[in-house]
């Protein structure tokens, strides 16, 4: 078993996608009209984008609405990725329990993600 894809619901799947496109540097694979997106990455593996009518973001750190999955990205600069992914539409959430380990940012439709310094550094 070889693990395909990773989907996330989301209310405007072009748009996330273009959010993630920027911030990755992976490149657009497959969109069908506004209610699908992707991107491919390293192996093939498919970051895809699905629209969900009445979408509610998961609400972080906070359970009312589980953020049931978040993606993790390794950054060489914690404080230079995040200045550059506010600028692409990002949030920080008040609650970092990372330190100077991780950062926890939230993507224009709300999922939680974490930039994370590579193994051996920052801890």
């Amino acid at each position: 078993m070889r693990l395909t894809a990773i989907t996330l619901d989301c209310p405007d799947p072009p748009a996330l996608a273009a959010f993630y496109a920027h911030a990755t540097g992976l490149p657009l694979h497959h969109a069908s009209g506004e209610d699908f997106a992707g991107l491919v990455g390293e192996g093939g593996l498919l970051l895809g984008f699905q629209r969900v009518d009445d979408y509610e973001p998961p609400r972080w750190p906070g359970q009312s609405v589980p953020q049931q999955i978040h993606l993790d990205f390794a950054v060489d600069d914690l404080d230079a990725a995040e200045q550059r992914l506010s600028q692409l539409g990002a949030a920080r959430p008040e609650s970092q329990p990372g330190g100077d380990r991780w950062r926890i940012l939230t993507d224009p439709a709300g999922h939680p993600f974490c930039l994370t310094l590579p193994k051996g550094d920052g801890a």
